[in-house]
């Protein structure tokens, strides 16, 4: 990985279309950004080079491969290696983090059904403490991810008193 580069607004619209759809060809992709398809080709593998793109892939419905619950597991303090053991051998598991706070871990899961379910908590609650959410619904998901700018935070709402 090399050092990262300066983002302009070519580079932020050019990770938006990507995001949107990894497949869009070069050529497409230059008249979308408004850059010749050289210029958005040399402009893509520098993002890439610099780790900004870290790669491509499909995003894939669970529901649609039989997986009828997703559910999110908290998984409380326990030693990291032994987490990590299990989430590398629980295909389930689609995005584990570890985290600060009560839980030190939060793992994204699919499962078939209850039962399904019940099997792959156990197995975490052999090793901590654990809390299991079904999700019922995504409101948001693989949201687009824009560079960071502090100019569009806004400051803190300060309550005004009558002093």
């Amino acid at each position: 990985m090399t050092e990262n580069p300066e983002i302009d607004a070519y580079d932020a619209r050019i990770l938006a279309a990507l995001q949107q759809d990894g497949r869009i060809t070069m050529a497409e992709l230059g008249r979308r950004v408004h850059l010749s398809q050289p210029a958005v080709t040399e402009r893509v593998r520098k993002l890439e080079a610099a780790g900004i793109i870290r790669g491509y892939g499909a995003r894939v419905d669970p529901a649609a491969l039989g997986y009828g619950i997703r559910a999110i597991i908290r998984v409380g303090r326990t030693e990291y290696a032994r987490v990590v053991q299990l989430v590398e051998k629980t295909p389930e598991v689609r995005n584990a983090y570890n985290v600060t706070g009560d839980d030190s871990w939060i793992l994204e899961i699919a499962v078939i059904d209850v039962s399904h379910l019940d099997a792959v908590v156990t197995a975490f609650c052999l090793l901590a403490e654990t809390s299991t959410c079904i999700v019922l619904n995504a409101v948001r998901e693989d949201a687009p991810l824009l560079p960071a700018r502090r100019d569009s935070i806004k400051p803190p709402i300060r309550k005004v008193t009558g002093r």
